[in-house]
């Protein structure tokens, strides 16, 4: 605004001055007379164009100042119209959210009444019920209550029964006494005495119609499906132990394996873990581990070292390394041949590694993956003959020892570590039944467990398949004849056949012929409750009399 007025002011000057310039021109031109008037002219003009801006500045700065108010009224005017719209639409918003909730709120409350409603039914029905059971209940007590004075009464009369028969008992044994002329004690001997013998007699006589029956029908068809599942399984067995032998090819080699200050043993018996000893026996060291795959890690280190002839603790390091990969990659590929051979699929991987580890494993010097396979074609052969599921037996027969295969890292017994381990690997309910009852620690709840049982029995039994110790031997055998001496009437016994068969010599005044079978029986039974033996043990009793006399 300053600015527009500067601008006008110059206008105003400039149009003013406009006659100095003529004047000078004039004064050029000697025009002299006329100088002060125009001079006053000039002066005059420029106080009235003064005056005259200055009302017209103050005209145009008053008709701008009026539009910026009224602009300004109606920008204000304006701002209430839409505040007022905006409150309008705020208010109307609010209302709407309001009835929302309130709509939402009723609809709320209408459901809590409907279900308390519905609990205030429910909570109705159960009294109602619970009076009906209160009724019942009484009928029921007062029902109980009338049967039981009713017994009260049928057992008092029972009792007066009971004693009007015990009198009539006294009175007839009084007359038997006297009758027969024996005491009642003598004679109730007599007859026990009377009845137990010929009860001896006819429960031996049953027994023996019952064994002799069952022995002809029983054996044929046992011998039929043993000798089937003997046929289908005749595999070569080795003997295995917990020492392995390797041959040297001289006795200097024993130097250059101990090493300087027995360095190098050190270093073999520390990266297998297996105990060497080096004895007088010529050109051969013993390798000595309860581990057989230990065992078999260092007897294939040494065959190495021998062959290679570099025998230094680096040079043990890394052969003991590369045969413990190999051993690995032969267990898994004995895993996955016993899989292949007993015609059993979709094994877990693991479960495939461990079943290979039993390659390494023996009982009783009888190798187990070998004897778990025996029993695998065993199961599934007296499964096929009786019936029962195939698969399932052959699987059973084939995991049934897998916890021998970790029983050297696991506690427990080997039934435990396998159920164990089948459960990890997600095994059916039926095989995992199979493991924890072939050794008769559960209750047989299937066909297809008494066929891997008796499988198992059957190639641990089989003759040459395992070896017992000397000193197990022995005290076997001593236990069986304890066993059978400590009956009465048996004169002496004998084990005979490895243990397979006792023979009792019996005193003929003591056990008759009834008698014998009745005491075979309870041999039997003793032998089979307090003895661990492989296969069966057959019983046989001996009675003799003779006379003789002297002819003179």
């Amino acid at each position: 605004m300053g600015f527009y007025f500067h601008e006008k002011l110059f206008e105003f000057l400039g149009i003013l001055l406009l006659p100095k310039l003529k004047y000078n021109n004039l004064i050029k031109q000697g025009e002299t007379k006329m100088v002060g008037a125009i001079i006053g002219a000039s002066i005059g003009a420029l106080a009235v164009g003064i005056v005259v801006g200055f009302f017209i500045f103050n005209a145009v700065q008053k008709k701008r100042m009026g539009d910026a108010q009224n602009q300004a009224k109606k920008l204000v005017e304006d701002a209430k119209a839409e505040a007022s719209s905006m409150k309008k639409e705020a208010l109307l918003e609010a209302k709407e959210e309001a009835l929302k909730l309130k709509n939402e709120n009723d609809n709320d409350i209408r459901e809590r009444r409907a279900e308390v409603q519905r609990m205030e039914n429910r909570l109705v029905q159960r009294e109602e019920a619970l009076d009906r059971k209160e009724d019942l209940l009484d009928k029921k007590i007062q029902s109980a209550e009338d049967i039981k004075a009713q017994i009260e009464n049928q057992k008092n009369e029972l009792l007066n029964q009971e004693k009007e028969l015990e009198k009539k008992a006294e009175s007839i044994s009084k007359e038997l006494e006297r009758v027969s002329g024996l005491s009642k004690e003598n004679a109730k001997a007599e007859l026990v005495a009377s009845i137990e013998d010929e009860a001896r007699k006819d429960a031996g006589v049953i027994v023996r119609d019952i064994e002799n029956q069952a022995r002809e029908e029983g054996e044929k068809k046992a011998r039929e499906i043993v000798t089937l599942a003997i046929q289908k399984c005749a595999t070569d067995q080795t003997s295995e132990v917990t020492v392995t032998s390797v041959a040297l090819p001289n006795d200097e080699m024993k130097g250059r394996i101990i090493g300087r200050e027995g360095r190098n043993i050190r270093a073999i018996e520390a990266a297998t873990g297996v105990d060497l000893i080096i004895d007088d026996t010529p050109e051969a060291i013993i390798l000595s581990s309860f581990d057989p795959i230990r065992r078999e890690v260092a007897r294939l280190t040494l065959e190495k070292l021998i062959t290679d002839g570099r025998i230094h603790p680096t040079r043990v390091e890394d052969i003991v390394e590369k045969v413990k990969k190999d051993i690995e990659k032969t267990i898994k590929e004995a895993g996955e041949n016993a899989t292949f051979e007993a015609g059993i699929f979709n094994l877990h991987p693991e479960l495939i590694k461990i079943l290979g580890r039993l390659k390494y494993r023996t009982s009783y010097g009888q190798n187990v993956l070998k004897h778990s396979l025996e029993t695998a074609y065993i199961a599934g052969a007296l499964a096929g003959e009786l019936g029962a599921d195939v698969q399932i037996a052959k699987r059973g027969g084939l995991l049934h020892d897998i916890g021998k295969a970790l029983d050297f890292e696991m506690e427990g017994t080997h039934v435990s570590i396998g159920v164990e381990v089948a459960k990890k690997y997600k095994e059916s309910p039926e095989v995992i039944h199979c493991i924890e009852a072939h050794h008769g620690g559960v209750e047989y709840h299937s066909l297809e467990a008494i066929l891997v049982q008796v499988a198992d029995a059957i190639s641990s039994s089989r003759p040459g398949a395992r070896r017992e110790s000397l000193d197990a031997y022995v005290k076997r055998l001593e236990k069986l004849e304890e066993i059978a001496n400590s009956f009465k009437g048996v004169q002496t016994s004998y084990a005979i056949q490895a243990g397979r068969e006792i023979r009792i010599a019996v005193k003929p005044e003591v056990v008759d012929d009834s008698g014998m079978v009745v005491l075979a029986n309870e041999i039997a039974k003793k032998i089979e409750s307090e003895l661990e033996y492989p296969g069966q043990i057959k019983v046989n009793i001996i009675r003799e009399t003779r006379a003789s006399a002297t002819a003179t």
